[in-house]
């Protein structure tokens, strides 16, 4: 039995940083209800590209979930959600602040009709706090956390990572969130509300940034491919146009290293036997590590610092990815069978857990796949949901 198993969720987010927590429940056994709007669902069901009109993201965002279709402006259709909660035991939310409660679904009153429940609210700026209604988007909690100013070449416009990592990074804390309340639950029987901001899921990750600045005013500044204050760590160009990626940066990884390039002088170097030294003259060994680099190609680089046991790589495409031997032999990869027949390559599940890991047990939902199944599990009659669809209030594709 995987470990969530029994445990029900109700998903009212959109796009990213909700759903991912979510399903992130359900590729563990949760069963995950996801409340969209009517006919036109979750936007994300339109990002990036289309594969017979919906995206193949929702494919990887969306598994192991049912669809409910609700309109959550109607009165009805928030009664429907409060039945659900009485018998739930996490509700998901990434709404702007105020969203839940001008539909009468506050928290508060919320846990009053199951004191075991365990909100978690995900949004830019958090719950309170002078910054709670302004609209907030990951990119902007990626700026705001600190990351967006360190990703940058020195003296250029500092750019996104290439995903939604501030989302993500939220979600994460979401899960850790709602994983930590439900032990808690074991011991108080009551639940609580999870309160993330995404500013401060990513601020969370800037590692020494805040006591550098403390101590000393430093403001760290962007490095570019390297890593500020650790040395030598960068990126060098190879001779065939591809780029290797060295982590010399241990004390004996350093020696192995530079014996390696052939510069035994920098090896037995008193002053670079430490980390501080070595940042001192940075510079220098980017130099010699370079200069080393752009004689050979980058398969070669590779198999000369494997070894000596150095620490390196290359940047990988995701066609790299696709064709590696290492992800497929630790299956992080999964093929699943869509709808018409076609197979798609999809992430797998992780983390891995060697006695209940968890799965991918069914595709993505269309919008209200699930939503007659569901009305009719709260006790609602046929007549019931017949009405509720033809007055647009739910909704069946």
């Amino acid at each position: 039995m995987e470990p969530l198993a029994k445990l029900k969720v109700i998903e009212m987010g959109q796009l990213i940083a909700g759903p991912f927590a979510a399903k992130t429940l359900g590729d563990f056994g949760a069963d995950v209800i996801k409340i969209e709007p009517p006919k036109v669902g979750d936007a994300l069901r339109k990002w990036r590209l289309l594969k017979d009109g919906t995206s193949l993201w929702w494919q990887v965002q969306s598994r192991n979930k049912r669809s409910l279709s609700l309109d959550l402006r109607q009165l009805e259709a928030q009664e429907i959600v409060r039945t659900l909660i009485v018998e739930a035991d996490v509700l998901i939310e990434n709404f702007r602040p105020g969203t839940l409660e001008g539909w009468g679904l506050d928290p508060e009153r919320l846990l009053e009709l199951n004191p075991k429940l365990i909100v978690l609210r995900i949004s830019g700026y958090g719950q309170t706090g002078p910054y709670r209604d302004k609209p907030g988007f990951g990119v902007v909690a990626e700026a705001m956390g600190g990351l967006r100013h360190l990703t940058a070449e020195p003296g250029r416009v500092p750019v996104r990572v290439g995903v939604s990592i501030g989302d993500t990074l939220a979600s994460l804390h979401g899960v850790i969130g709602i994983l930590l309340a439900l032990q808690e639950r074991h011991r108080s029987g009551k639940g609580q509300v999870i309160d993330v901001a995404l500013y401060e899921a990513v601020f969370n990750c800037m590692e020494s940034l805040l006591p550098e600045y403390s101590a000393f005013g430093e403001v760290r500044q962007a490095g570019g491919s390297a890593l500020p204050g650790i040395a030598p760590s960068n990126a060098y160009l190879c001779a065939d146009g591809g780029y290797v990626l060295v982590a010399g940066n241990g004390d004996s990884i350093f020696k192995r290293l530079m014996n390696m390039i052939g510069r035994v002088d920098l090896a037995n170097d008193p002053a670079l036997e430490n980390n501080d030294g070595r940042v001192a003259r940075v510079a220098e060994l980017d130099q010699a590590i370079g200069a080393w680099a752009k004689a050979i190609t980058t398969d070669e680089a590779l198999q000369l610092l494997d070894s000596v046991a150095v620490p390196a790589g290359k940047i990988y495409t995701v066609a790299d990815i696709a064709n590696d031997p290492h992800f497929k032999a630790r299956g992080n990869i999964e093929n699943i069978q869509m709808h018409d027949g076609t197979t798609l390559a999809v992430p797998s599940v992780l983390p891995k857990l060697s006695r209940t890991p968890g799965s991918i047990k069914s595709l993505a939902p269309d919008i209200g796949e699930n939503t007659d199944e569901i009305l009719y599990g709260i006790g609602l009659t046929e007549g019931q949901v017949a009405s509720l669809k033809e007055r647009g209030i739910a909704f069946t594709k």
